[in-house]
């Protein structure tokens, strides 16, 4: 027994390990297709906007730009609607919150070229009508360079809105688990001393779940950092800094998709460093989340 006890240690420390060393490979696979990239530009390939094949200039700010601008403008739009849902679902009638709860659920099994697709053929549409001409006449969101001009229902906002639909899902799901999970004793010792609904849901459940709440949240932006189709279908596809939110763009993973079969030499190295920028980003963003929650894990009563 005590044999099979070790084995199973080892193997399970050999799974751990693998993990870190696939990490660790990315990195040194990316840093080296790369190197040619990093040093014809240096650092200035990170802080420049001019991206030209036949001149042979790559920078990668613009796709930083868009990367960053469609993910917190899905996680602004997506974060509130998956909560909301998610403490619907917990407090709703069984026969509800199951009917509605798979409903969510079948959303993340979605295809993203489907929901490239919609994107493209009802939502641009649809912004370009209605939505980019209401929000530049009335609250100026495109710039004033826009206001009484065409719509071409593309953009960061566009994007991002889609990304909000598919993130959402994920982290509704995670959310309505966090909350299931909270010990029904904590809610009713609160309830009892005349806490209302929103004073438990606030200092009772999310504190006690907000582990797993920030997991939800870092795995949608994970969704939303890294996603191609939906997203190439809609931001336009222009490397250029974005001026206002109508603005075409491109993010990381669409400049990738959209340059990469036909790419060489500088070209093809500039891509892998792109996507050694993305990958990085994705890993800063979990370390300092990480982080946070190892800092204020003793104003929670955790053990540090």
């Amino acid at each position: 027994m005590l044999k099979f006890d070790n084995i199973f240690k080892w193997f399970c420390f050999g799974c751990a390990a693998l993990a870190g060393l696939l990490m660790l490979g990315f990195f040194i696979q990316l840093a080296a297709a790369g190197s040619e990239a990093w040093r014809t530009f240096g650092l200035g390939f990170v802080t420049s906007a001019r991206w030209n094949p036949a001149e042979q200039q790559f920078g990668a700010l613009p796709a930083i730009t868009g990367t960053l601008a469609t993910t917190a403008i899905a996680l602004v739009i997506a974060l509130p609607l998956a909560f909301a849902a998610a403490l619907f679902l917990t407090e709703a009638p069984p026969v509800v919150g199951g009917v509605l709860g798979h409903a969510v659920d079948l959303l993340a099994a979605i295809p993203s070229v489907i929901y490239g697709m919609w994107g493209l053929f009802v939502l641009a549409p649809l912004m370009q009508e209605h939505v980019q001409p209401f929000l530049a006449d009335t609250l100026g969101l495109g710039g004033l360079s826009f206001i009484g001009t065409e719509y071409n229902g593309f953009g960061l906002l566009t994007a991002g809105l889609i990304l909000a639909l598919m993130i959402l899902p994920y982290i509704c799901a995670v959310m309505r688990d966090v909350f299931i999970m909270t010990p029904a004793v904590l809610r009713e010792s609160a309830y009892g001393i005349g806490c209302t609904r929103y004073e438990v849901t606030i200092d009772i459940v999310m504190r006690y779940g907000i582990r797993g709440i920030l997991g939800g949240v870092f795995i949608g932006l994970g969704r939303a950092l890294g996603e191609t189709m939906a997203v190439l279908f809609v931001i336009g596809n222009v490397t250029s800094m974005p001026e206002n939110l109508f603005d075409s763009a491109t993010t990381i993973a669409a400049t990738l998709a959209n340059n990469f079969a036909e790419a060489d030499g500088l070209e093809r190295s500039a891509l892998f460093a792109l996507g050694l920028v993305l990958l990085a980003m994705s890993f800063g963003i979990q370390a300092a989340a990480q982080y946070y929650l190892h800092l204020t894990g003793a104003r929670r009563g955790e053990k540090c």
